[in-house]
């Protein structure tokens, strides 16, 4: 299931998460205010996913009727904005590690890395659209300040932050989805490829060296063994995505290395600290 931010009405999504609404006047304390009602919302979706959400359950968590929670959040499209802007404030607006980019870019991957695992639903949130809320703001601040005053142009800052995040994110789904296969199919890894593997042994040698002779070297190669597990405890699908993420990271960040290097009109990468003459 993918949800959407952004879908909400325009102008009372904007203003719930900015906080430009009228102040309360006088009269009784009201029983609900909208952060009570977001951390509501957010519980449920870290407990029971994303797909439990509803005004109605968020409602039961409180203890309130529905029809409670509506004079505060118009709906469930504004209240999924609120809460997607409610779980980034969790995370660092600076990673200044001594001044040194790649020290800072890596910090702030796994600290990404870390808040996806705290909050899976997060990635079935597309991100083809913002909430647009000011801790969203404060995110991609401090994605962007990591490249800034490298040498590069405004637009290669924008770019290269840009495939930082989207890497991170995509590696983290990646993780998030082996998780929840087994949960959502009630078969663990293993199972799942018992059942299968006899098949692919009963078409023969002939057809791996035939047709798939890079696939067959890599094989013999142990190309696909994961010698460095650190336990016996990760499913197979799920340590692929954590290897993935270590090796892609590091890939990643050379790429970017040499780049930098090159636009900073550098022969070779003498440093790895910020150039903040450049």
């Amino acid at each position: 299931m993918t949800e959407y931010a952004g879908r909400g009405d325009p102008r009372r999504s904007m203003t719930l998460l900015w906080g430009t609404g009228e102040p309360p006047g006088r009269g009784p304390k009201p029983g609900l205010t909208v952060d009570g009602i977001t951390a509501a919302a957010i519980e449920v979706a870290d407990t029971e996913g994303l797909s439990a959400l509803s005004m109605r359950r968020v409602a039961d968590q409180l203890g309130k009727s529905p029809m409670a929670l509506y004079t505060y959040v118009p709906g469930k499209a504004e209240l999924l904005d609120l809460m997607l802007d409610r779980v980034l404030a969790e995370l660092p607006t600076e990673y200044p590690v001594q001044g040194d980019w790649r020290a800072a870019a890596e910090a702030a991957a796994r600290t990404s890395w870390a808040f996806y695992q705290r909050h899976p639903w997060v990635l079935q949130v597309s991100g083809a659209r913002a909430a647009l809320g000011p801790h969203e703001f404060d995110f991609y601040e401090s994605q962007v300040r990591l490249f800034d005053g490298l040498g590069l142009s405004g637009v290669e800052v924008a770019r290269t932050a840009n495939v930082f995040v989207n890497f991170v994110r995509g590696a983290a789904k990646a993780v998030s989805d082996a998780r929840a296969a087994e949960q959502a199919t009630g078969v663990s890894d293993n199972e799942w490829w018992t059942a299968r593997a006899p098949f692919l042994e009963e078409l023969g040698p002939d057809i791996w060296t035939d047709r798939y002779p890079t696939i067959t070297r890599l094989q013999e190669e142990h190309a696909f063994d994961q010698l460095d597990r650190p336990d016996d405890t990760t499913p197979y699908l799920e340590q692929e995505a954590l290897d993935a993420f270590e090796f892609g990271l590091q890939r990643l960040l050379d790429g970017f290395e040499a780049f930098i290097t090159t636009r900073q009109g550098r022969r070779a990468p003498v440093s790895r600290k910020r150039d903040r003459q450049g």
